[in-house]
């Protein structure tokens, strides 16, 4: 019995080939500190500084603007708390969007807790932030603007170069987690005009375990944890070197194979969606028919629970409701809330996300057994 195809992407990614083996010394042999002033510090230190360029270069920032992090959670959160704690008393005031993930939305609720007025913009049915929102949301007293630049569970991208068109000439400061953007489609910091972007290692081919923050030249901000100078004093403790090689890596990889990694991933998506569509009526798109990852196809079947649905057909994919930091709740996705889709659709809902070593095989094989499912459960 073969095992299921993986369709759960956007939860996570396996390591590339090319990373693990990058990794490899830097787990054996190359085991020095970057901060020791031997030889095997050097290699590390030199091999840290590899990555950070790496990074860099991915996303169109300066090495030095790079600030490595265990997690994508950790980034955002230095880049709201780390804002916070260097904004003035008349600077406490946060604007986010009303999708965004734990992540951003935990430390968002602990400012307001501290005292900090938090604003939420909403989103369209598309789950959009407009412009218009945002620019009605800024006040005199806004610190940071946080909107994510897609979502992870519709995949729908927002318009974040017209929101730092709004908030650049106000001097306010704008944050977008890139978590699930990065080697998907394009990521440039000054496209986006953002003045911190937060990466997540796993979903592009690195390991758990490794993320970073840019944060650009002369951003105010600060630590939220102590210790040592690491990472500019804002990410103190010894550096995690063989995620950090690895992350650098994955970085260069996905610079150099972006085109045809974002033509590979719409082409099979699209195909996962007409198959589909063709043979379940009413099948419902959620997110953005256009401006949506290329990877993430979420859409709700009629009549059956997307949990129903997935649960029927474990034996030949592995895919989930939506976020996998929530996936075991039966409630409705506060995302699909937002956006304002009704119970009955979102109850069917179902986040179906390829990757790069997913095969035109695998989609049509994928798209069989969740139609044979749907069949069988609404005949």
């Amino acid at each position: 019995m073969s095992d299921p195809i993986y369709l759960d992407y956007n939860a996570t990614t396996p390591v590339a080939p090319e990373v693990a083996e990058a990794m490899l010394p830097f787990l054996g042999a190359q085991f020095g500190n970057p901060s020791s002033s031997h030889v095997w510090g050097e290699f590390a230190k030199t091999a840290v500084n590899d990555a950070r360029q790496q990074v860099a270069a991915l996303i169109g920032a300066l090495p030095e603007e790079i600030v490595f992090t265990g997690s994508a959670t950790e980034a955002n959160n230095l880049a709201l708390l780390g804002v916070a704690a260097a904004s003035g008393e008349g600077k406490r005031h946060l604007v986010v969007s009303a999708i965004e993930h734990p992540a951003v939305m935990q430390p968002a609720l602990h400012l307001r807790q501290l005292g900090w007025a938090v604003s939420v913009v909403p989103v369209d049915g598309y789950g959009r932030v407009a412009p218009e929102a945002v620019a009605a949301a800024l006040r005199s007293d806004t610190a940071l603007v946080s909107i994510m630049h897609s979502n992870n569970e519709v995949g729908t991208i927002q318009p974040v170069a017209q929101i730092a068109a709004l908030t650049r000439p106000r001097n306010i400061l704008l944050h977008a987690d890139a978590a699930q953007s990065a080697g998907k489609i394009a990521v440039d910091v000054e496209a986006l005009g953002v003045d911190l972007l937060t990466l997540a290692g796993h979903k592009f081919y690195a390991p758990k375990g490794i993320g970073a923050l840019y944060v650009r030249a002369g951003t105010p901000i600060r630590a939220i944890t102590f210790g040592a100078d690491q990472e500019r004093g804002l990410r103190p403790g010894t550096e995690n070197v063989p995620t950090m090689v690895g992350l650098g890596v994955a970085a260069r990889l996905a610079r150099e194979r972006l085109s045809e990694v974002t033509v590979k991933l719409r082409r099979l998506r699209d195909r996962l969606h007409a198959r589909l569509a063709e043979a379940v009526p009413d099948l419902a798109l959620n997110g953005h028919p256009e401006e949506r990852l290329p990877n993430t196809l979420h859409v709700s079947f009629p009549g059956v629970t997307g949990r129903m649905l997935l649960y029927a057909a474990s034996a030949e994919v592995a895919a989930s409701l939506g976020s996998a930091c929530h996936s075991e709740h039966d409630a409705i996705s506060g995302v699909l809330g937002a956006m304002g889709i009704d119970a009955a659709r979102a109850a069917g809902a179902v986040r179906l996300s390829v990757g790069v070593t997913t095969s035109e095989e695998d989609i049509d094989r994928v798209a069989a057994a969740l139609i044979g499912v749907w069949q069988q459960r609404t005949a």
